[in-house]
């Protein structure tokens, strides 16, 4: 169990943790319509952007940010071992594009 007399539970963190999402989510859909980048750069930016709110969610809303170290290196390093694993069975797919080509 957390520490609850850590446990900050202020309705004002939450609303601005709030509008953080929706700005990082605003600024995603301008991106989209706008199509200012490369698409890989726009990828990449996406990616980014989404890593960061889905930090936010998980600290925040999920409360990890009030658990103890072990608990939150242990779902960094599952997160982790998860995207190995995803990399090394769809990235030899995503290679075919270069030989098959786009139609």
């Amino acid at each position: 169990m957390h520490d609850v007399a850590k446990h900050d539970d202020s309705k004002g963190q939450y609303f601005w943790v709030w509008g953080a999402l929706l700005v990082l989510t605003g600024i995603e859909v301008g991106l989209g319509y706008r199509q200012v980048f490369q698409p890989v750069r726009m990828l990449e930016a996406l990616l980014v952007l989404s890593v960061i709110k889905s930090a936010l969610i998980i600290a925040y809303f999920m409360h990890l940010k009030f658990e103890k170290a072990l608990m939150r290196w242990l779902l960094v390093m599952s997160v982790t071992g998860c995207f190995v694993i995803m990399y090394f069975f769809f990235f030899p797919d995503a290679g075919r594009i270069l030989r098959l080509g786009v139609r």
